[in-house]
């Protein structure tokens, strides 16, 4: 599989993108299968390349008391299962050396979390697995320091890895984007993503769920594209009114046809 993924998002089109999408979680076993049958269908109509994500657990949760998960080895069968009946690769994150075998067994892409691309050993621990290593940026880095995070594990001898903008920090309870970053890091010679929903979010409130500006989901995506980004990353889910993580920044899954009709004709006219 590894040698079908490289191929397609390395190889992209010039006219097109790729797609990296799904839901926050694993929250169930039908949904995911519901949000892979709409992505497949949209990826097939607009003939972009897609990555099904979803998280088989949440480590980062703000309450002790928020959703984490329906248990590690259900959730990644279930990821596992959504790949093999659509055919496509799927990508979650890992948050601890040990997470990165354990997950590997199961999916295509390891993804490591923004707050964690600095940590040495998980890199070097995803690396190892020889699956592809997507890192998102920090929310505390510049794109050009993304350098040494790529680095590290070439230098541990996966040559496959791919890096991710979320926004930077900006004070204590939003996220800004800067462009610029898309082009530092694709000067670095990996495949660069826009993750537009989570650079939307709002984090560190005083209720302890994060918020967000989805509204905000369209001008992110297509300036990301204008900006020559190699695929998008968003979440989606049916209802994000009722998802049980991050459906505060969530695009609503009816919405995303017309969203990636817009972002197609914007990569078609600046070829």
């Amino acid at each position: 599989m590894n040698e079908l993924i490289v191929n397609k998002i390395w190889n992209t089109r010039p006219d097109r993108f790729f797609l990296m999408a799904g839901p926050c979680v694993i929250e169930n076993d039908q949904n995911p299968f519901e949000i892979a049958e709409k992505l497949v269908s949209l990826s097939l109509k607009f003939d972009l390349p897609l990555i099904f994500k979803g998280s088989y657990k949440k480590a980062n949760r703000s309450r002790l008391d928020s959703f984490s998960g329906i248990g590690d080895e259900k959730a990644l069968k279930i990821l596992k299962a959504v790949g093999q009946q659509y055919n496509i690769p799927v990508v979650t994150d890992i948050h601890a050396v040990e997470e990165a075998f354990l997950a590997a067994a199961y999916v295509d892409i390891l993804q490591i979390p923004a707050f964690l691309c600095r940590q040495t050993e998980l890199l070097v621990a995803a690396a190892k697995t020889g699956k592809i290593v997507n890192i998102k940026k920090g929310q505390f880095l510049s794109g050009k320091a993304m350098k040494f995070a790529v680095d590290k594990v070439k230098q541990s001898g996966n040559e496959h890895v791919m890096l991710t903008e979320r926004g930077n920090m900006f004070g204590y309870k939003d996220m800004v984007v800067d462009f610029r970053n898309i082009a530092d890091m694709r000067e670095i010679g990996v495949p660069v993503i826009m993750d537009i929903t989570h650079s939307l979010q709002q984090p560190n409130q005083e209720s302890g769920v994060t918020g967000g500006k989805p509204e905000l989901i369209g001008l992110i995506a297509k300036a990301a594209i204008a900006s020559g980004a190699d695929g998008i990353f968003l979440e989606t889910h049916p209802n994000p009114a009722i998802a049980l993580s991050d459906g505060a920044n969530m695009l609503r899954l009816d919405l995303l046809e017309p969203l990636l009709e817009k972002l197609v004709r914007i990569k078609e006219a600046i070829q």
